[in-house]
């Protein structure tokens, strides 16, 4: 299923230099970001995730799919195409360094970061965001722990999995926090479960419940829905 850097669409849009609009790069990100915990993207998931209307996401899928950036189908789901993993990885690059220099330079807590980047990616271009990255000692990871890809588009090796895999008695650091949602962020901030926290399993209720952990000196409880968002090398 997959398209070959060869296709017609890819050849036609590179030549041409096509530059995506904002909304087909947004589209584009979050469906590489989906698309790392699934390989096709419901239409479904991505209008939530996206926070637009059901029938707003075919119109754009078209449009994406015209210009070779994904392959979409009814009822089989969408995939990204080389050229458009290209470009989601150049919108992911803008973001997360957007959300570091908020972060380390403007004095954004994290759990802020991702809306106002969201904002302000809109006008971003190549320029500024190598700018920021100059700022920002050339971060590799955002203030939630993702990895940051290059000005080449190579992403850095993350060998990480999410702690629900995990058994008790395991020790290990947190890699990632992965939720853009604000309240969530500010919880397991309470809790000091953020990427370098060390931390111990000390137990798990049975049929999908709680799960205990020792963060640094202190006891936590985290639910079934957290624990999800939590990743950890």
């Amino acid at each position: 299923m997959a398209v070959q850097s060869g296709s017609r669409y890819y050849q036609v849009m590179k030549s041409n230099n096509f530059q995506p609009s904002v909304a087909m790069r947004e589209y584009l990100a979050e469906i590489y970001r989906l698309q790392e915990d699934s390989p096709t993207v419901s239409t479904t998931s991505l209008a939530e995730r996206l926070h637009v209307s059901a029938p707003a996401v075919p119109r754009m899928l078209k449009r994406l799919r015209n210009a070779g950036y994904v392959i979409h189908k009814p009822y089989q789901g969408i995939e990204i195409t080389p050229l458009g993993r290209e470009e989601a990885l150049k919108e992911l690059r803008r973001h997360r360094i957007l959300e570091v220099f908020l972060v380390d330079i403007m004095g954004f807590t994290w759990d802020e970061a991702h809306e106002h980047a969201d904002d302000m990616g809109k006008g971003l271009n190549d320029t500024l965001t190598e700018r920021m990255a100059e700022m920002t000692n050339n971060p590799t990871r955002c203030p939630h722990g993702e990895p940051i890809p290059d000005s080449e588009g190579n992403l850095p090796d993350v060998k990480d999995v999410c702690i629900i895999n995990l058994s008790i008695g395991h020790v290990g650091t947190v890699s990632r926090v992965r939720t853009n949602e604000p309240e969530r962020l500010k919880y397991f901030k309470t809790l000091g479960l953020v990427p370098g926290a060390k931390f111990e399993i000390l137990g798990r209720a049975p049929f999908n419940g709680p799960m205990r952990l020792r963060v640094e000196r202190d006891e936590v409880v985290l639910g079934a829905e957290l624990i999800k968002s939590l990743w950890v090398e």
